[in-house]
């Protein structure tokens, strides 16, 4: 009775329809709420209305049965008394916070504000960002006044792209309001779509410092564990091995080596140190995490380089291909993937490699990359094959399908480079691969 009394007083609109924002609207709508999609990319939209889900979160079943209405026309806004700005935050080339985009999607809410809507943002931002930088804007657009015609909050998205395990619903939602009433009914309306209940944090500033902090956390984490990985590379001790062993203790935590890229762990230790800085603290652990995991790239690619020399190769003539250009396995998403730095980085140094990726969108990685994507059936003659991303169709490989790959000629010199050790030593041995992995 109380779900039906709500979607009875509460219209949604979620702005930006991206990997966060979809999975809201559909959820949203599958509990009886009517929700709108907006989003200023038209061709994105239409996809959506033909029932195509470029991102591969919901499915194009859930698409095509959802009752959520999709739009690129912003007017629409003004139908919601209830909005989640789900839109990027990113960084500059410089590694400072890039507003934009945020700052873009407040205008066209401020824009069609209703007077009482409650605007709740979930773009990852620094602690103080929601009202300092997106409330005035929402001011000066609507006409109105924040507290008095309209109200905000925050609620950090939790989404793991290209994860079947922790979806939307069974994540912990934090919430916050800018008042007591904003908050209970922030927390009302979330509460709709997530079975694992909601935390109430005690500010915005809180929620929006949650945020950052839980994925520096990580960052910093796999920092350590890439450290010892270099380290360890040097000893010739097998860091998967040390790490094997380590995780039989009960407060083991389980991060491996790996490259750090994606829209999150990647980006938001830089908000966090932006706004430090702004407050004179200079954060050096998250920092030095950033700096490591950032020179892993180089630390992969010199090694791919140094193995084709050991194998007698010429890197500048040698016949590469990487595996996976996407941020992170069986997920589409090629934002800020390093995958796509390190195949920069062999160009540089080495014969520009043949690139295959069974999830990402080819139009999309040649539009923002230059990058021509070819089937791996297609792959003939190698010298080496650095597996970047380990997609599951890799993972299902046999040792001769990749055998197949590398140069009939090749029988001392096929080097195999396993970012994320997703093959096994034995097979790498039994198959006669120059194998290095991370």
């Amino acid at each position: 009775m109380e779900k039906e009394k709500l979607s009875e007083n509460v219209t949604i609109a979620i702005v930006g329809l991206g990997y966060v924002g979809m999975p809201l609207a559909l959820s949203f709508a599958k509990r009886g709420l009517p929700v709108l999609g907006f989003d200023i990319d038209e061709e994105r939209i239409a996809k959506y209305q033909a029932g195509i889900d470029p991102t591969d979160e919901v499915g194009e079943e859930a698409l095509r049965t959802t009752t959520a209405e999709f739009t690129s026309d912003e007017t629409r806004l003004s139908e919601a008394n209830f909005i989640i700005v789900a839109v990027p935050t990113p960084t500059r080339s410089d590694k400072t916070p890039d507003l934009n985009p945020i700052r873009s999607a407040s205008a066209t809410v401020g824009r069609n504000l209703r007077k009482g809507a409650i605007v709740v943002y979930e773009s990852t931002v620094y602690p103080g960002a929601t009202e300092d930088v997106c409330v005035p804007i929402l001011e000066q657009e609507s006409g109105m006044s924040c507290g008095v015609d309209f109200f905000i909050g925050y609620s950090p998205e939790r989404i793991n792209p290209g994860d079947d395990v922790h979806r939307l619903e069974g994540i912990v939602k934090v919430v916050s309001g800018m008042d007591e009433a904003t908050l209970n009914r922030v927390a009302e309306v979330y509460e709709t779509i997530i079975d694992a209940g909601v935390f109430r944090a005690s500010s915005i500033k809180v929620a929006e410092a949650c945020k950052v902090i839980e994925n520096s956390q990580r960052d910093i984490n796999i920092a350590f564990m890439n450290e010892v990985a270099m380290a360890f590379d040097r000893m010739g001790i097998d860091t998967a091995d040390v790490v094997d062993a380590m995780d039989t203790k009960w407060n083991a935590l389980g991060f491996r080596p790996g490259l750090v890229g994606g829209h999150c762990i990647g980006v938001d230790p830089y908000y966090f140190l932006h706004k430090a800085g702004e407050v004179g603290y200079t954060s050096q652990l998250v920092m030095q995490g950033r700096t490591i995991n950032e020179g892993m790239v180089t630390f992969v690619g010199k090694k791919t380089v140094d193995m084709l020399l050991e194998a007698g190769l010429d890197p500048r003539t040698a016949r590469i291909a990487v595996l996976g250009v996407t941020f992170k396995e069986d997920c589409p998403d090629v934002r800020n993937s390093k995958a796509i730095e390190l195949i920069e980085y062999l160009t540089q140094f080495a014969n520009a490699p043949q690139v295959a990726d069974c999830v990402a969108e080819p139009e999309l990685v040649k539009a923002e990359y230059g990058i021509d994507l070819v089937d791996v059936a297609s792959m003939q003659n190698l010298d080496c094959i650095v597996l970047a991303v380990p997609h599951e169709a890799y993972r299902h490989m046999a040792p001769e399908d990749f055998d197949a790959l590398f140069a009939k000629e090749s029988k001392e010199a096929k080097v195999f480079i396993d970012v994320k050790s997703a093959r096994t030593h034995a097979e790498a041995e039994a198959a006669g691969w120059r194998y290095w992995w991370l």
